[in-house]
């Protein structure tokens, strides 16, 4: 009996002619070794979990990220993507009630990194405060202002996501795109860029400057929409991607709202290049850091990029022949676990990612795309 040809999606190359070209930390190697040994410390996994966790290469989209960072801030950088990753996780899975409390928990520790924690409070407390107590110490206070800021609307965004799962609200695509700035989490990390240096407000919050940023965060969160749209609907975390908006409120099958997304994409690049040219002047030191602070966001976008088909997130060890032959197999859909619930007396004793994990062993053996692929769309 003939296997069934398996479904295949088309995944556009966005960044072909993108100016910034990849790099890497050269602290990686050793920073990654320090940053898995802290994170793995408190236990906030079990075994299989942190396994799946560590292959999601939360360290190397930062050492991508900020090529240029030393070697303190790149650690400091790592442990705090760690932790936006292990809270993303937890957003994706838990009630609306406990990702609140959560919510809360993290916000007091950023905004107090010398109070100590209540005893039997979930972890993410302390490893909050931990690394933010470290961050005084190698990042310019402005910055730190601004990354607490961005930060905590990227939590608040998180909190309201989660209400959205549970009441099972679907947003418009022009409201996608706002809503999925902040819930995608790349804000605080286009705010880094300026962590050696403390630009005015004047700079950083002008029209111009702010319309390069939320580009760049458009072009970022829409190509990690396109890569992780297989791996989400599999197992059944879709409900809150741009493809699976454009599908409902377009009325496109997959491979038609990929492609529209992808336009989408292209506009974004246009506007940025063309936003860049027209930046304002503020005088040549000030000009030094504009350039740099700009350079550095679209990098962010070169380096997610990278980072979707190098690490082992989305396709196993198969990203960088998909990158290649930019085709994917439809993965079937999963049965998740139930919510874990977890408690503040229950915090070290997660298995938040088993879900997954399951179906991530294997995901796209030599077997599947060898037979012969059927195109959607």
């Amino acid at each position: 009996m003939a296997l069934a040809r398996p479904k295949m999606i088309y995944l556009p190359d966005t960044i072909t002619d993108w100016p910034w070209p990849r790099a890497i930390n050269p602290h990686f190697e050793a920073v990654k070794v320090e940053a898995d040994a802290w994170f793995h410390s408190f236990k906030t996994l079990s075994t299989e979990s942190l396994e799946e966790f560590d292959k999601g290469g939360a360290a190397y989209i930062v050492a991508l990220g900020d090529p240029n960072a030393s070697r303190e801030q790149l650690r400091f950088c790592c442990d705090f993507m760690n932790i936006q990753v292990l809270v993303d996780e937890y957003t994706e899975v838990e009630t609306a009630a406990f990702v609140k409390e959560m919510m809360d928990i993290i916000i007091d520790a950023l905004h107090n990194p010398h109070k100590m924690r209540s005893e039997g409070e979930f972890i993410i407390g302390e490893i909050v405060r931990q690394c933010s107590a470290r961050a005084l110490q190698i990042i310019s206070l402005t910055c730190w202002r601004r990354f607490i800021d961005s930060f905590t609307d990227n939590l608040r965004a998180g909190a309201v996501e989660a209400v959205d799962r549970e009441q099972g609200h679907f947003r418009t695509i022009d409201n996608q795109f706002q809503h999925r700035r902040d819930t995608g989490g790349i804000l605080p990390w286009l705010v880094m860029c300026q962590m050696r240096m403390d630009l005015p407000d004047e700079v950083f919050y002008h029209p111009a400057i702010v319309e390069l940023v939320e580009c760049a965060a458009n072009m970022i969160m829409i190509d990690n929409d396109i890569v992780s749209y297989n791996k989400e609907q599999a197992s059944g975390r879709d409900h809150n991607t741009l493809i699976t908006v454009i599908m409902l409120e377009v009325g496109l099958d997959i491979g038609g709202a990929i492609a529209w997304a992808a336009k989408y994409h292209a506009e974004f690049k246009k506007r940025f290049i063309k936003g860049l040219a027209e930046v304002p002047s503020w005088g040549p030191s000030t000009d030094v850091l504009v350039k740099e602070y700009l350079d550095g966001v679209a990098n962010w976008v070169r380096a997610n990029y990278c980072w979707s088909f190098e690490s082992e997130r989305f396709f196993g060890t198969m990203g960088p022949e998909i990158q290649q032959n930019r085709l994917v197999p439809l993965l079937p859909k999963v049965i998740r676990k139930a919510s874990t619930a977890v408690t503040k007396d229950h915090a070290t004793d997660l298995y938040i990612m088993d879900a997954t994990a399951h179906h991530e062993r294997g995901l796209y053996s030599a077997d599947q795309s060898s037979v012969g692929p059927q195109m959607i769309g």
